[in-house]
């Protein structure tokens, strides 16, 4: 099976798997602050000021900003999708190389940062402290096995939403271009319309996701590897008396 097909094949199954877990709503809400801190985040680099953010509990969100008109509106509206799905990719590396706490300590630090500076609606702020809270207390307290569980799942979560979400915005950029949020944006400040930048935003995320699961195949390869080393070294005095 090609590289490619195993990706297709691992978001579906997780996407699936993902909606059947109780809570997942709550978890799906680590995409939507990604998505969101990026944007603060390169409208800070580029001189702008950022006003709020507010995420809501249908895993949707806003960041209001202010920044020069001109070319700096164009790494502001891609600094979402693709900030996202680099994210996800980066928890994926992490945990391919057993640096879980690692994985989470960045989660939460993103959380506590957004709390601090910038969500500012009610639903937005008791989010981010309550899975700020729980992540740091699983990435410092919890036994190894609920720590690699709980980062698999905000793993998968933000690859999945990662795919998902670029290609709900690639449809609605064809269906009713004006209303693509990031994508309208762009064609407003370029000549390429909605439908261009929502396809871009759908490759991205089929990239970053397809290099996330490929680093996870090769990680479990290698671990599998290493077991059967070790069950070699130990069985081969017995085999010689």
């Amino acid at each position: 099976m090609s590289s490619w097909a195993k990706m297709a094949l691992f978001v579906l199954i997780t996407a699936l798997l993902t909606r059947l877990l109780p809570f997942s709503e709550f978890f799906r809400n680590v995409y939507t602050l990604v998505h969101e801190m990026a944007h603060a985040v390169v409208t800070l680099l580029l001189s702008g000021s950022v006003l709020y953010i507010h995420l809501y509990a249908d895993q949707s969100g806003v960041t209001h900003s202010m920044i020069e008109a001109g070319w700096r509106t164009i790494p502001v509206a891609l600094a979402g999708y693709t900030g996202a799905a680099l994210f996800a990719w980066l928890l994926f590396r992490l945990q391919a190389d057993k640096r879980e706490r690692t994985g989470l300590m960045i989660v939460a630090a993103v959380a506590a940062l957004a709390l601090l500076l910038f969500v500012r609606n009610p639903y937005g702020m008791l989010w981010c402290a309550g899975f700020a809270g729980a992540t740091l207390l699983i990435g410092v307290l919890a036994p190894g096995w609920l720590r690699i569980f709980y980062a698999s799942l905000v793993s998968f979560i933000c690859l999945v939403e990662s795919v998902l979400s670029s290609f709900m915005i690639l449809a609605l950029s064809i269906v009713e271009p004006a209303s693509a949020g990031d994508a309208a944006n762009l064609s407003r400040a370029t000549p390429l319309p909605a439908a261009a930048w929502g396809a871009f935003f759908a490759l991205f995320s089929l990239w970053c996701a397809k290099n996330a699961v490929t680093v996870l195949f090769r990680s479990i390869r290698r671990r599998r590897s290493e077991q059967i080393r070790q069950a070699e070294r130990m069985t081969y005095p017995f085999r010689n008396r």
